[in-house]
């Protein structure tokens, strides 16, 4: 694919890639063992350029959609969980505030997220309100000139370490978009534990015991899902393209194996079965990342439609855990073990592949687009 990209993508592809070589690679072995999330990188990370990369402005890169996704490639090659913090980070928490905040939030929060000095959360999901979000209970109601907060949301990434967070409640307006800050009295967290997923990362709990909000904290324009949805694109976007850097990691590691193992007086990859089962996972990953980067030509110029990024989630996540379990296969026994990365893409890809929007829901956004019948009630 080198041939498609101009000098700057790949640059910034090699610059991620390298990151992840020195900093991921050798570590992540013990962070998902231990459940770890390494928060020692964040600022790492803001100094790598990562975080909000694809926002202009309140120093943030003002990177492309393409060179976005490369990095996001890049960055779940080494592990989900560091790719769904620059996802929470930059496409939700920081893209919210930069779509829909006021200037005051914008340059109160923005410069200090890019360099990984504060961290962001996003609070959509609750524990009854998942694929309908429209039926969220957290509210929000006017006392006076504030807002006093109520409720809970669950699955929310980097909840307990962050210091301002993006939440979305129902008021007598509607569903409106609300800054908080983590120290407001009454906001808590509570991490999600144990987990056979996504171990190196951060999901959490929280919980609004009547947190009292200044006016200026709500979003100022955006009424409704549309807000909370815009967000959720960005995010689905960067999932395209990380999730073929962990199917790729898997087939790399099945490869290398497959060259250096010996069975029957010769290599497993001299042996047929071997070479289709790489063969097939080749030709998928080719595709998804053909299809991720036709993705962001059409993102970079203005024409890609909320539809479109629903099938590029569906297909190479499905596919990405397809090839993640198949790669464990040619590692035999030995696959089972945290020395091989393919069993620990896959169980993290079944978060991602929840996350963002199920297959369930991906599924019926398609066949909306290609029917014209909404079937989901």
């Amino acid at each position: 694919m080198d041939g498609l990209l101009t000098e700057e993508e790949i640059a910034v592809r090699d610059k991620a890639r390298r990151f992840v070589t020195e900093r991921i690679s050798p570590n992540i072995k013990e962070w998902y063992d231990e459940g770890t999330f390494p928060k020692e990188l964040v600022p790492e990370m803001g100094s790598l350029g990562v975080l909000g990369m694809h926002l202009e402005g309140y120093g943030c890169g003002g990177k492309s959609a393409v060179e976005y996704g490369l990095a996001c490639m890049e960055l779940e090659a080494g592990d989900s969980g560091l790719r769904t913090f620059v996802s929470v980070q930059g496409s939700l928490a920081m893209s919210a505030i930069h779509k829909f905040g006021s200037e005051e939030h914008k340059e109160e929060w923005l410069p200090r997220m890019a360099r990984g000095e504060a961290i962001g959360a996003f609070g959509l999901t609750e524990p009854d309100a998942g694929s309908d979000p429209a039926s969220m209970k957290t509210y929000a109601r006017r006392d006076g000139d504030d807002w006093i907060l109520g409720g809970s949301k669950r699955w929310i990434g980097l909840g307990s370490i962050a210091d301002v967070a993006v939440i979305w409640a129902q008021t007598d307006e509607g569903v409106r978009g609300f800054v908080v800050p983590t120290d407001t009295p009454g906001f808590s967290a509570q991490d999600i534990q144990p987990k056979l997923s996504m171990r190196a990362s951060i999901q959490c709990e929280l919980y609004f015991e009547d947190c009292r909000l200044p006016s200026e904290a709500m979003f100022p324009e955006v009424k409704g899902l549309r807000g909370p949805f815009s967000c959720l694109n960005e995010a689905r976007y960067g999932i395209v393209w990380g999730v073929m850097g962990a199917a790729r990691d898997s087939y790399e590691s099945a490869l290398g194996y497959s060259l250096e193992r010996s069975q029957f007086d010769k290599p497993t990859a001299a042996f047929q079965l071997t070479q289709k089962k790489l063969v097939d996972m080749m030709l998928e990953i080719q595709k998804g990342t053909m299809l991720a980067l036709h993705l962001g030509l059409m993102k970079d110029a203005g024409t890609l439609r909320h539809e479109q990024v629903s099938f590029g989630k569906l297909n190479n996540v499905r596919e990405a855990i397809e090839i993640a379990r198949e790669a464990r296969t040619i590692l035999g026994g030995n696959g089972v073990t945290l020395d091989y990365s393919p069993l620990r893409h896959a169980n993290n890809l079944e978060s991602v592949r929840t996350y963002e929007g199920t297959d369930e829901v991906h599924t019926l956004i398609l066949g909306n687009a290609i029917t014209g019948i909404p079937a989901f009630r």
